[in-house]
């Protein structure tokens, strides 16, 4: 799924830009800080949805909206509710409320994905994420992994020939994951199931590798 973002705050246009980057079905192409090179932007390319500020000079991103004659989809992103019902009215996907989280932020992808499903255009799933990690984005791709380990805020993906530790919770790490291919077997660990080598009672082995099982997933485990 194809995207852009336009806000005239640049803070605000890096935290979509985060944000973006671990979705795996999401490309995010371009972001605006001038909503009128967003335009020019939208007459030559194609985009399959915006994440749009309302409150901009010159032009608001209602107003926006409203003049383009292709639409795509979009999800207003605001730090003022009071436009709430006219954004709806503009069949929003949804309506983002600034600071908003990660886990509110991919919920609102996924209602854009469903739609792009049921029109019949979306696009291949991607094999891979990014992930931030420092002040880099790294690709990693969904076949590289062995497993996931929580701590705190931190999660660490562990792959094939090294370890990555970037700042998300389990759960926002579960919504980045294809679920027929990951498994939560602990409350901080969860395994590619491909990967497992051997079940036993209280772990599972992953190239050589032991992982706790928790006794609440057992039985989640043994339908893998």
């Amino acid at each position: 799924m194809r995207a852009i973002a336009i806000d005239d705050e640049p803070m605000a246009l890096e935290v979509v830009r985060s944000h973006a980057a671990k979705v795996p079905f999401l490309e995010l192409a371009a972001c605006f800080t001038d909503a009128f090179k967003a335009l020019d932007y939208l007459q030559k390319e194609q985009v399959d949805l915006l994440f749009l500020d309302i409150k901009m000079p010159d032009i608001s991103g209602i107003e926006f909206f409203s003049s383009l004659q292709k639409k795509p989809m979009v999800i207003f992103t605001t730090a003022y509710s009071e436009h709430a019902v006219t954004s709806f009215e503009l069949d929003a996907i949804d309506y983002l409320l600034k600071p908003f989280s990660l886990p509110r932020f991919i919920k609102a992808c996924h209602k854009a994905q469903e739609l792009l499903q049921l029109r019949g255009t979306q696009a291949p799933a991607r094999d891979y994420l990014f992930l931030k990690t420092g002040y880099e984005q790294v690709k990693v791709y969904f076949d590289e992994i062995l497993y996931l380990e929580a701590a705190g805020n931190y999660v660490t993906f562990v792959l094939e020939d090294r370890k990555l530790l970037t700042r998300m919770t389990t759960g926002e790490a579960t919504e980045l994951l294809p679920p027929d291919n990951f498994v939560r077997v602990h409350r901080s660990y969860i395994v590619a199931k491909n990967r497992i080598e051997k079940i036993e009672r209280h772990q599972v082995t992953i190239q050589g590798n032991e992982v706790p099982v928790g006794a609440s997933y057992m039985q989640q485990l043994q339908l893998v």
